[in-house]
């Protein structure tokens, strides 16, 4: 379960907290609660660690959320080919995450959803040895997830496209051309 930290109080309302000026804002990562992680499986066993990640790269401290994605990119698609069950759960928290000016590791995220978009690592094996596709676990049926979510949510491109981060656009451009969109 995500927990705000001490110094953002909580207002009543769940999602949001009061800054010192009194107004309420939107949380980042409001949903990830929702999300069975325990239930899940990354490349390290269950993939209950996630939210505590996700939140470490939403801190705003640099050095925090470059260490929690390290540690996220090698739970979800570790050797930046091979995805994890979680994956496809995670990757709508990296496009939102990717949208927030305060987030110190944009571009970093922006080329992890490429890497996502570029999984083929299950589908090559399962065509070479299709009875990996009769087992319990189908990690191509994970690969598949994954590369969707991130093609769900594309249409975030144009927003991340308008930034004046250069390293951002760039990082977009790839990603654009990935999912096999013109970069406006």
């Amino acid at each position: 379960m995500h927990s705000v930290p001490p110094e953002q109080p909580r207002t009543g309302q769940r999602g949001h907290r009061k800054p010192q000026s009194g107004m309420a804002t939107i949380t980042p990562l409001t949903a990830v609660g929702r999300i069975p992680w325990s239930e899940m499986r990354d490349s390290t066993g269950s993939a209950a660690a996630i939210p505590l990640l996700l939140s470490g790269v939403a801190s705003g401290d640099t050095e925090t959320a470059t260490t929690a994605l390290k540690n996220l990119r090698e739970r979800i698609c570790q050797y930046g080919f091979v995805v994890e069950q979680a994956t496809a759960a995670t990757v709508p928290f990296l496009w939102e995450l990717a949208q927030l000016p305060q987030v110190t590791c944009r571009a970093q995220i922006l080329h992890l959803l490429k890497n996502i978009a570029d999984t083929r690592q299950w589908e090559s094996i399962a065509g070479a040895y299709p009875k990996l596709l009769n087992h319990r676990e189908n990690p191509a049926v994970w690969e598949r997830a994954a590369r969707e979510a991130v093609h769900a949510h594309q249409d975030a491109l144009d927003v991340l496209m308008s930034e004046d981060d250069t390293e951002i656009v760039h990082a977009t451009t790839e990603l654009a051309r990935t999912l096999g969109r013109q970069p406006c």
